[in-house]
């Protein structure tokens, strides 16, 4: 027997559910390579062209907002070779796909310290987002050198430098201190590569999420499992604690 829920479309699911936010953990780069004996390079390569399909499905489906993890805090421990890569994957995309996605009418936004990125590097990204910045599509955050226990104690110092008393601290001012303050918080989080944990990301904003986590790694995510994750959230009941 097909459900009534089976019979719409993502588009149909993403406006009766006031669906408008969409947070992913972009897992599996290195093991999708590593399964193919291939460089880790290859896997943030092929990443690249998933983030792509990503954002082109969240226009398709009536999707406001995509927020992507792409370089944590705590990936600075990783080899510098490595580090050294995705730091130029960052900004040779950036460069390569920019045009096309002003045309395309998104915002690009980057949450995170950016100030300890090298000049130049940061040059590109206050650039791009200041290219895209009165564009009217898909709004797209991607948190590079972010982690969340780092943005919420810069949200603290924030308060105390401002002389707030502390009978003044709500939660709406906290949020208004975040990376994040400007877009609301995520309806549903994604997580690839099976992994069953958050690491660190936007751990304030996902308080009422909805997760979903697929066993695919990042590379091979595209619309259709978008679109999966998307009839899966249509299908949850969120109480909000009620």
């Amino acid at each position: 027997m097909i459900t009534e829920i089976e019979k719409l479309t993502a588009q149909d699911i993403v406006k009766s559910t006031n669906l408008q936010h969409i947070a992913i953990i972009m897992d599996g780069n290195r093991r999708w390579a590593k399964e193919r004996n291939l460089p880790s390079a290859m896997g943030h390569k092929k990443g690249v062209d998933a983030l792509k399909a990503a954002l082109k499905a969240c226009h398709k489906f009536g999707v406001k907002y995509l927020t992507v993890y792409a370089f944590s805090t705590e990936n600075w421990n990783r080899k510098p070779e490595e580090v050294a890569f995705l730091m130029e994957l960052l900004a040779n995309t950036i460069k390569n796909e920019l045009q096309e996605l002003h045309e395309n009418g998104v915002v690009i936004n980057f949450i995170g310290d950016l100030t300890k990125l090298n000049p130049k590097l940061q040059k590109i990204l206050y650039d791009a987002m200041d290219y895209t910045k009165d564009n009217t599509g898909v709004r797209l955050q991607i948190a590079f050198n972010y982690g969340s226990r780092d943005e919420i104690v810069n949200a603290v110092r924030h308060i105390i430098e401002k002389g707030v008393k502390s009978e003044d601290i709500t939660e709406d001012l906290i949020s208004k201190e975040l990376y994040t303050k400007n877009i609301p918080d995520p309806d549903l989080l994604i997580r690839t590569g099976g992994e069953m944990r958050v690491s660190n990301y936007l751990l304030w904003q996902i308080a009422y999420s909805e997760f979903i986590v697929m066993q695919e790694f990042w590379p091979e995510f595209d619309e259709e499992l978008l679109s999966k994750a998307i009839f899966e959230f249509g299908h949850r009941q969120r109480r909000y604690g009620k």
